[in-house]
């Protein structure tokens, strides 16, 4: 072999300068979120709290404005007066239930001409139906009525219609029946607060006997004399 022929060996790794293949790491499998469903407890609890709040809030807003109008007198008024527009004042009253609010004269419509008071109404009072008649029934005789506390329903109050009865007292009484001494007559005044008068405590309550009624007054006095008063209200 010649001496230009011959062969210089030279590692491969001297020879070149190329870098190293980086390593390729695997990428971790995707997770996927699972879809929300009904059956979700969370959900249905975050649903139903929901449902709650608006159904309270409609109720509030609707109960906000459940207001009845009715008139209001504007100065003391006494029984006999005939009533007209200007002794009268509009307002607007949240009243417990309809049959409540019915007690009252409403405001969706003048009072009637000709209408009278039976007996007297305050200032600033609310105007009872029971309170109006025509002039021919303005002449009432006030009665006060001593009554234990226990035989007044809670719902008699001025305004009222109701029956006055007496239960006969002592010996050989015990099989008498009650008998009505008044009907149908409107209460004029019902104070709350009762006297210790006895074993119970009582509450006077004054009722207003019409013309008709006032001839057997005296009767109906004597009875009441002899018994227990019970009144009853009509609904």
């Amino acid at each position: 072999m010649k001496a230009s022929e011959k062969r210089h060996d030279v590692p491969v790794s001297a020879a070149t300068n190329t870098p190293p293949s980086p390593v390729t790491v695997p990428s971790p499998p995707a997770r996927r979120t699972p879809p929300a469903t009904w059956r979700d407890p969370r959900l249905v609890v975050g649903i139903v709290i929901v449902a709650v709040s608006v159904l309270f809030g409609a109720q509030l807003f609707a109960r906000a404005d459940d207001t009845v109008a009715v008139w209001a007198v504007r100065s003391d008024l006494p029984g006999g007066t005939a009533v007209g527009a200007d002794d009268l004042e509009r307002r607007e009253i949240r009243f417990g239930d309809a049959v409540q609010a019915d007690l009252y004269v409403s405001a969706s419509s003048p009072v009637p001409v000709g209408s009278t008071l039976v007996h007297d109404v305050g200032a600033g009072e609310l105007l009872p139906r029971a309170a109006l008649g025509d002039a021919g029934a303005a002449a009432l005789v006030e009665v006060p009525v001593a009554v234990p506390s226990e035989s007044v329903p809670a719902t008699v109050r001025a305004g009222s219609v109701v029956d006055v009865w007496v239960t006969p007292d002592g010996p050989g009484t015990a099989q008498a029946e009650s008998v009505q001494v008044f009907d149908d007559v409107v209460v004029v005044a019902a104070p709350r607060s009762g006297s210790a008068l006895g074993p119970s405590a009582t509450r006077q309550v004054i009722v207003g006997v019409d013309g008709e009624q006032e001839n057997g007054l005296a009767e109906a006095l004597a009875r009441a004399a002899t018994g227990t008063i019970v009144i009853t209200r009509q609904g």
